[in-house]
């Protein structure tokens, strides 16, 4: 009985050491798989969730169709919009947006 009772103490310890083990490789690892911090990240995510409110609030871009991605500051817009004068309105709007550096622009004009 005690040999029993041993044994699933011991398992448990050694699953309890496991999975300290494995969290502290997974957070020592981190910054090295990835170049961006996690408050870089989570820049990147709201400059992109302004980015897209701004979009869709500008009376003057035809913003369903577009695409948003950052990283570090640098926005990149893909998709369509009807006119190469859409093209220029949204990069002027990308670029009003605080923490934005630049913009690449790969719109596409679908239709002139």
């Amino acid at each position: 009985m005690k040999t029993i009772q041993f044994l699933k103490s011991a398992g448990s310890i050694a699953v309890v050491a496991f999975a300290l083990n494995a969290t502290a490789q997974t957070n020592t690892a981190a910054p090295s798989a990835s170049s961006e911090s996690i408050g870089e990240h989570i820049d990147d995510g709201t400059i992109t969730t302004k980015v897209k409110a701004d979009l869709l609030a500008a009376k003057n871009v035809k913003s369903t169709h577009i695409h948003v991605k950052t990283r570090k500051g640098v926005v990149w817009l893909t998709g369509s919009v009807p006119s190469s004068d859409d093209k220029s309105a949204a990069e002027e709007v990308v670029q009003s947006v605080k923490g934005v550096s630049s913009v690449k622009n790969h719109l596409k004009v679908a239709a002139e």
